[in-house]
This record gives C-alpha cells, sequence and structure tokens, in this order.
C-alpha cells in the first residue's frame, strides 16, 4: 500500500503545477491532500477527480476562512467516510477527514497554522492540539490500525529544522508543540513512519520561500503517523522534492498492507 500526503496550498494551484499528473504516476493506493482552499462543489471536473480513484472532500462551514479544507482520493472504496473531529476549530475550516477501510483507518490532517505572532493565534492551536491528543489517545483503544497523514505544523526534534538554535522560540518549534509531538510519538507510541526508514538530517517538507528552498532551509512538518503494530509494515518512505507544488512537499510511505474493504 502506498500512501502519498500533501499540503497544496490551493488544490487549484497546484493542479496548474502538475500535481495530479505528477500523482497519477506513483501508483499511490491513497492521496491524502491538506489545504486545498476550495468548496467540493468547485471540485466536481478533472483533474479533481483523477480516474481509477474515489473521492472525498471536506471543506467545512466557515466561508471566510482563508486557508483549511482536506480531500482523501483511494482506489479502494472505504467502508465509511468521517468528516470532522467535533472539534469547532478544526470543523469550521474542514481540516480532518478519515476513511474506514477493512482493519483500518486512514485519515487526512491539518493541524491549524497561526495565522499572526499573537497569543491568541497560537492559543487556539494550542487548543486544538490538546483537543486532538485526546483523541488519538481513543483511537489507541480500538481494535484496528490508523495512519493520519498531514501537516502537523511541528517540527518535533532538531533533526527536522534547519538552523534549529535559531528558532527555539519560534512557533512550529516551541517547547509546549515538540513536547505535544513527543507525548503522541513516546507517550501514545504512534510512529514517525517517515523516520523509520530514513534517521539523516537536512530532509524537509516546507520552506517558506524559495530562497530558503534553494538553500534547504526548511522544516520537516509533515508527517506519516501511524499505531504501534504498522511500525514493521513500513517498507519505504520518501519526501519528492523534485518537481514544486506548494511550498510543501509530497510524502510518500509504502506499506506492507494491502487494503481491503
Amino acid at each position: 500500500m502506498r500512501i502519498i500526503s500533501f499540503n497544496c496550498e490551493g488544490i487549484t494551484s497546484a493542479a496548474e503545477k502538475g500535481f495530479f499528473s505528477w500523482a497519477q504516476e506513483q501508483d499511490a493506493d491513497v492521496i491524502c491532500l491538506q489545504d486545498i482552499r476550495a468548496s467540493e462543489s468547485q471540485l466536481i471536473d478533472a483533474p479533481f477527480n483523477p480516474e481509477g480513484y474515489f473521492s472525498y472532500f471536506f471543506d467545512g462551514y466557515d466561508t471566510s476562512a482563508s486557508q483549511g479544507g482536506i480531500a482523501l482520493y483511494t482506489r479502494v472504496p472505504p467502508k465509511a467516510i468521517i468528516t470532522g473531529l467535533n472539534i469547532p476549530e478544526a470543523d469550521a475550516c474542514g481540516l480532518y477527514l478519515q476513511a474506514d477501510f477493512d482493519k483500518i483507518s486512514i485519515g487526512s490532517l491539518m493541524v491549524p497554522e497561526p495565522e499572526d505572532s499573537s497569543d491568541i493565534s497560537q492559543n487556539t492551536k494550542y487548543r486544538f492540539m490538546d483537543e486532538y491528543l485526546q483523541y488519538l489517545n481513543k483511537q489507541r483503544r480500538k481494535r484496528r490500525e490508523f495512519i493520519t497523514c498531514g501537516s502537523w505544523n511541528v517540527a518535533h526534534k532538531k533533526i527536522d529544522l534547519a538552523s534549529w538554535r535559531d528558532y527555539q522560540e519560534s512557533p512550529g518549534f516551541m517547547p509546549a508543540e515538540r513536547a505535544w509531538m513527543d507525548e503522541i510519538v513516546n507517550g501514545l507510541e504512534y510512529v514517525d513512519t517517515y523516520r523509520e526508514v530514513d534517521r539523516e538530517g537536512g530532509k524537509y517538507t516546507f520552506w517558506s520561500n524559495e530562497g530558503d528552498r534553494e538553500i534547504n532551509q526548511g522544516r520537516r512538518y509533515d508527517y506519516q503517523i501511524a499505531t504501534p503494530s504498522m511500525r514493521h509494515r513500513v517498507l519505504s518512505s520518501g519526501i519528492y522534492t523534485h518537481d514544486i507544488f506548494s511550498r510543501h512537499a509530497p510524502v510518500i510511505v509504502d506499506y506492507e498492507w494491502e487494503l481491503s474493504f
């Protein structure tokens, strides 16, 4: 099973830059997109419904939001689709969409990104993080596997951020944010699947601008996080950086798993 996760920063913009042409060449079983910035009614035509895939979208209900919206494509029809988390800050902007298959669920997630540097904006992110941690704890009690793909908007460790000494008090690398990731990976024992295969530094998924990308001053903000039993099912992982579809790069992980419904 191959899963691609990508924060497209506007699905129309990513399509114009060739994302869907590239994605169809990757033979992925599931494609999870975040921050599509479009309503479902705008996505009825090609390329937003690629041939060979079942397409699902969740755009929330806050029409004033400048970011958000989730898409999930799968070759195998899911048993169920779950939209939202019952967390107001997330559901208003459409930040989570989940497909349930036999014995496994795959979610597409976007952790809220602060709109500015104010405490109010950062605290909105913290509230979501607290509630989502409770959600992940509940998922651990279920007798099925979970893979959550998306933009977590946190660089977990020093290896995940270029020039980390300069950003220790910056959003995305705050001590409280990193502690939250520690609790997910260490406390709840979820697996950062990319790091199961590649533990080298200098591998990032987000660059603030073209200049930072050219000198690789990036952050690893995008993850595929899985339940503990999936650890030994990770076959390979990679970050695609050859073409630029947004400020983020697609994350590709192959698992020893066959989707069924």
